[in-house]
């Protein structure tokens, strides 16, 4: 057990090797306390971190920051809400680094973003050609655009190398469709919160060896933290959240998450 800055007290119980597979640690306000982050993580049972990439001024950092810490591994690419920069230049730079990662990502398809989906759609074409070249999987963002990501990634051939739905908001309809591309369905900590209705669904509905586990930190907060910034530690709600809605214990949660998340990130240490 741990208390963090008299806050937060996370117990790992009987569960070990937690893989928050979707967490921006390069990221302020975490960049600036990552060991203190990172050793909270640890105490809750988080041992692995798969960190996303946003801009490409990034992914320096990004890759220093996996140097530095045990467990972090990097996913190079372009989120949609920089979708404008993938152009030739950058697109080059990101064939030369991405092999270095376990997956290529976050990327895909938002309307919330003041790019426009057309060019969204261009770099996130672009971004999966690149991925299935490489044989690896990929880390897709996807918000109201359910139907047109599915058949991109169709389009794509993205059932070759396969991916993981990223704090996944849609129905388990749709989540079927993604499984059927070897896909697995990320759980955030918006499964715990007061108005949560989908991902309960979701995660009711669906077997539990097609679902993994992240935070997203520093966003997506988990109800109990709500008004701080969200980090790996927190990733302990969303494990019991799941848990409680399946009816089993945090453990096997925990087990088939990791068990999960290996299967689709090859690239992932199983240490």
């Amino acid at each position: 057990m741990t208390v963090y800055r008299n806050e937060v007290v996370l117990q790992s119980e009987d569960w070990t090797g937690l893989i928050d597979t979707h967490c921006h640690l390069d990221l302020e306000p975490l960049s600036l306390r990552l060991a203190e982050v990172v050793n909270c993580a640890h105490q809750a049972g988080v041992t692995q971190f798969v960190v996303p990439g946003v801009h490409p001024d990034g992914w320096a950092r990004m890759a220093a920051t996996a140097e530095r810490h045990a467990g972090i591994s990097p996913a190079f690419g372009i989120h949609p809400m920089h979708a404008a920069l993938a152009d030739d230049d950058n697109l080059s730079r990101l064939a030369e680094r991405a092999s270095t990662g376990v997956a290529i990502g976050e990327i895909g398809l938002d309307p919330a973003y003041a790019v426009s989906l057309e060019r969204q759609e261009r770099a996130f074409r672009d971004q999966l050609s690149l991925a299935v070249s490489l044989g690896l999987p990929v880390l897709v963002h996807c918000r109201r655009t359910f139907q047109r990501t599915l058949r991109v990634l169709q389009e794509e051939r993205v059932h070759q190398v396969g991916g993981i739905m990223h704090a996944f908001s849609g129905s388990p309809e749709m989540a079927r469709e993604f499984i059927r591309l070897g896909f697995v369905i990320s759980i955030s900590g918006v499964i715990t919160r007061n108005s949560a209705v989908r991902p309960l669904r979701v995660v009711r509905e669906l077997p539990l060896e097609c679902l993994v586990l992240e935070t997203d930190a520093p966003d997506l907060t988990p109800q109990r933290y709500r008004g701080q910034s969200n980090q790996p530690a927190y990733i302990v709600e969303t494990l019991r959240a799941v848990a409680g809605t399946k009816g089993v214990e945090p453990a096997v949660v925990a087990h088939s998450s990791r068990a999960a998340t290996l299967r689709i990130l090859e690239k992932l240490p199983a240490a």
